[in-house]
């Protein structure tokens, strides 16, 4: 069983902690099959998922454009109704709801304050997208990202971007990088810039831990995609120079309105940090499930920010923005799909060395039962891709023995842990949530963004021989 810190911090509503509840011992009277019995079996319909955001916008792009929600949801059944009649109604109803009252909906929560409040923060004037005013782009919105979360900085910054390089006939590359960037690796630096680390806190983990640990090897990494980045964009840039479009945003002085919105991304960096710190050991409970008073708190503050931001909001700041709920509906549906259909990967996960997945385990210590510092960071950076790094990191946390102090001590084994999950958050669109949102947004700004296979073959170009060389350097 989960020890009391585990169970809050799989809570939080920062993004994403998919599935962590135990089947075994869910939330109400029933009781699921222990972990350990679950084949792989049982992970076929996230598989389909994930083929499904793959494949069908390449080969079906028509019928998934317009029914993508039907689609997660026969995945979602697909996976409900064959477990139900394994293990029973009840303990099925009970870790699906689990699923959804205790991170579903506060993932949607924070996703839908964060892209209200950024939708609202227009920048006017124009930007024209060289190589250089790129470069910059993307390095405040990597400064940013550990200082109010990758979520917050790309909902942030991610508008800019896009509308900087509206005139360029070669623009998905900004995004891809971006995406690299500001949705993943620029977070690594505190517990606020992405959910792993912000469990590694909530576990004990000092606040400035990762600071002084994962400042050089973030440093590297960033400081190379961006060199990267700029030359490629450079490339770019001198094969336009004969045929680039008219910019459609005429020229004017740079400035914000929306303003206001500022003080609303603070407080809701506040309300998440606020409900990571305060226990006031008061549950609430709905529908059987106990949901404590600290998550209850924030949410409805994220929903009261989210409706002051509408009403606060100049109308001129979102039609710049040319805002729309679209890209928020799409993520909505897709991860709803994900979510639950995930529900039993995390559980074989969280089996250990007995569950179905045990093989991989074994990988992570040499015959001396010492740990190998490279298979922890390619283990937890890999399953981070595809299953959302938050969990994962608490994985692996929990295997490399989940005593923070002695972590903290042994530090290559929790730096290659918390690399891996936020840096390899990037290798794919759904390895961690901002990624998806981007793509989504961008999308609907016209951008026409590499397929999911597209962007993996970006990140595999770019980013394995960065991680490469970080093994070396760091991880030896």
């Amino acid at each position: 069983m989960r020890t009391d810190a585990a169970r809050r911090a799989v809570r939080l509503g920062m993004v994403g902690l998919l599935g962590l509840v135990p089947l075994g011992a869910s939330a109400g009277t029933a009781h699921g099959p222990d972990p350990a019995t679950l084949s792989l079996w049982w992970g076929l319909p996230f598989a389909a998922m994930l083929l499904s955001i793959a494949l069908m916008p390449l080969f079906a792009a028509k019928v998934w454009h317009h029914h993508q929600g039907k689609i997660a949801a026969l995945w979602a059944a697909l996976f409900l109704l064959p477990f139900a009649a394994s293990f029973g109604v009840q303990a099925t109803f009970d870790a699906a709801l689990h699923t959804l009252l205790h991170e579903y909906l506060p993932f949607v929560i924070l996703l839908t304050a964060l892209y209200t409040v950024s939708g609202g923060i227009a920048v006017r004037g124009n930007l024209h997208g060289s190589p250089g005013q790129n470069t910059l782009l993307l390095a405040i919105g990597t400064v940013l990202a550990s200082l109010m979360g990758t979520t917050g900085a790309a909902m942030l910054m991610v508008r800019p971007v896009i509308r900087a390089n509206d005139a360029r006939r070669h623009n998905a590359h900004v995004l891809v990088f971006f995406i690299f960037l500001v949705a993943n690796a620029g977070g690594a630096l505190t517990p606020l810039g992405d959910p792993p680390l912000f469990l590694g806190f909530l576990k004990g983990v000092d606040f400035f831990w990762t600071l002084r640990h994962l400042l050089a090897p973030t440093a590297l990494l960033c400081g190379l995609l961006l060199a990267l980045f700029y030359l490629l964009d450079r490339w770019f840039w001198s094969r336009e120079a004969e045929r680039r479009s008219i910019d459609p945003t005429p020229d004017s002085p740079l400035g914000l309105i929306g303003v206001w919105n500022l003080l609303w991304l603070l407080v809701i960096v506040a309300a998440v940090l606020h409900s990571g710190i305060w226990k006031p050991g008061v549950t609430v409970s709905i529908l059987g499930q106990q949901l404590d008073l600290q998550n209850l708190t924030r949410d409805v503050v994220l929903i009261v920010v989210a409706l002051l931001s509408l009403l606060t909001t100049p109308w001129q700041a979102r039609h710049e923005n040319q805002f729309n709920w679209g890209p928020m509906i799409e993520v909505a549906k897709l991860f709803l799909g994900i979510f639950l259909t995930i529900i039993p990967v995390i559980a074989i996960l969280r089996a250990g060395s007995g569950g179905a997945l045990a093989p991989l385990v074994a990988l992570t210590s040499d015959a001396h039962g010492q740990p190998i510092a490279a298979a922890y960071f390619w283990l937890t950076g890999g399953l981070s891709s595809f299953l959302d790094n938050a969990p994962t990191y608490l994985v692996f946390f929990n295997l490399a023995g989940g005593d923070a102090a002695h972590l903290m001590a042994q530090a290559t084994t929790l730096m290659a842990i918390s690399a891996g999950a936020v840096f390899m958050g990037a290798v794919t669109y759904i390895g961690n949530a901002p990624n998806f949102m981007v793509k989504a947004i961008a999308e609907h700004r016209g951008v026409r963004m590499p397929s999911f296979f597209g962007y993996m073959g970006w990140s595999f170009a770019v980013l394995m021989p960065c991680f490469v060389l970080l093994t070396l350097v760091f991880f030896r």
